[in-house]
């Protein structure tokens, strides 16, 4: 691969926020003058099968699809894409067993690559945790090694956050993947966990940690807008943490 070095932006679980966070950080390098596009490569639970929890921002992403959630808060449909869709809500391995469809790793791989090698500056949205099965006998940390990226840990405010953020990056550690830092979803520091977490956070892996506050948008349900909650990453993010991506000129 000759392309451009991706962003691959990866999470601790399910539901963290990473394609919110992915949106907020392609809306705000467009907006700094870089051409700037997400990759989402499979996606599952498309369309979903319950559309009434909305409460999340996770939630809402998937009304649109995660790529149509990027491209929404872009005002570009060609802001994010998405090569594969699932309909089952399970990892992409299991959905493809599940719904009888062929899913190839390399297809898969084969499909990032090109994004990337178009794209200036490619960022890439994982798939639920780091371990989650993708293709084959392949999980998504395995992409994100094999695309050469680097990754921005997206990870969840409350009691357990340490945990499951400390074993990501050791995960991210032992396959020799670079990791730019790590980003605190929906702070609001409500409660000592909370409020502690940031800073043991940044003790127990090294590395740096800003948090991303929850936006009070008072969307309707059934019309979510994506570009407040979109706007609320990139205002939340220091010139340091931004000065840690593969990007030239931030």
């Amino acid at each position: 691969m000759t392309g451009t070095r991706p962003i691959a932006v990866v999470g601790t679980g399910t539901g963290v926020g990473k394609t919110v966070v992915t949106a907020g950080l392609t809306r705000l390098l467009r907006e700094a003058g870089h051409d700037a596009r997400a990759i989402k490569p499979a996606q599952t639970g498309h369309p979903p099968d319950d559309v009434d929890d909305l409460q999340s921002s996770a939630r809402r992403a998937s009304l649109v699809g995660d790529a149509g959630f990027v491209a929404a808060a872009c005002d570009d449909p060609t802001a994010a894409t998405c090569p594969r869709y699932l309909e089952p809500a399970l990892a992409p391995r299991v959905a493809a067993e599940v719904a009888g469809e062929d899913l190839s790793y390399e297809t898969i791989r084969e499909a990032c690559e090109r994004e990337i090698e178009a794209t200036p500056v490619p960022i890439v949205e994982g798939i639920g945790g780091l371990r989650v099965p993708l293709a084959g006998d392949r999980e998504v940390i395995d992409l994100v090694a094999d695309l050469e990226a680097a990754a921005v840990v997206v990870t969840r405010s409350g009691l357990g956050t340490l945990n499951h953020t400390a074993l990501s990056v050791d995960a991210l550690e032992a396959r020799g993947i670079d990791i730019c830092g790590i980003l605190v979803n929906e702070y609001a520091g409500e409660t000592v966990a909370e409020r502690t977490n940031p800073d043991e956070l940044e003790r127990m892996t090294g590395y740096p940690v800003e948090t991303v506050p929850p936006v009070d948008d008072d969307m309707p349900a059934e019309e979510p807008d994506p570009r407040p909650l979109a706007a609320g990453v990139s205002g939340a993010l220091s010139a340091e943490f931004l000065a840690s991506l593969p990007v030239a000129g931030l």
